[in-house]
C-alpha cells in the first residue's frame, strides 16, 4: 500500500490533516508567548559546531509554535508540518514562506528522523531562515492579534 502525500491545502482537507476548529485568540497568544520565550533563551547561547544543530531544533520549535499560532487563529488544527507549508503557501498565498519552512522543515527531519547531522555551515544557514521566518511571521501575527 502507497503512503498518500498531500499536496496542497485543500488536500490536507481533504485527508483531515487540517481539521477546521472555533479560533483561539488566548491559545494563539500563549504559543506565540512560548515562542518568543524560547527564542530569547536561544539567543543567548553562542552557536558554536558543537552545538549548532540543537540550536537550529530550538528555532524550528519556534518557528512550529508561531506558524500554529497563525492557523489557529485563522480556525484550523494542524497535524502535520507539511500542511502547516500548505498553508503558508495557498492561504496565505505565501510561496517566499513556504519555500524557507521547506527547507528547514527537510533539515529538521533529516536531523530528527534520519539522524543526519549538518555541517556547521548548513546549520547557522537554517538556523538564519527559522529567525527570518519567525520575524515575518512575527508580523503576520501582529495584524491578526494586536
Amino acid at each position: 500500500m502507497q503512503e498518500r502525500r498531500e499536496s496542497s491545502w485543500e488536500e490536507c482537507i481533504d485527508a483531515n490533516w487540517s481539521l477546521k476548529v472555533s479560533p483561539d485568540r488566548a491559545k494563539a497568544r500563549s504559543l506565540v508567548e512560548t515562542a518568543h520565550g524560547r527564542n530569547e533563551f536561544l539567543k543567548e547561547n553562542t552557536i558554536k559546531e558543537s552545538n549548532a544543530c540543537y540550536v537550529f531544533e530550538g528555532y524550528y520549535s519556534c518557528l512550529l509554535e508561531i506558524v500554529h499560532s497563525l492557523v489557529i487563529l485563522d480556525g484550523f488544527n494542524v497535524r502535520n508540518h507539511i500542511c502547516l507549508g500548505y498553508y503558508l503557501r495557498d492561504v496565505l498565498n505565501r510561496d517566499d514562506l513556504f519555500r524557507l519552512f521547506d527547507d528547514c522543515r527537510f533539515k529538521r527531519n533529516s536531523l530528527v528522523y534520519y539522524g543526519r547531522r549538518m555541517d556547521f555551515d548548513i546549520a547557522q544557514e537554517a538556523i538564519e531562515k527559522c529567525m527570518r521566518l519567525i520575524e515575518e511571521l512575527d508580523l503576520l501575527i501582529d495584524e491578526k492579534i494586536g
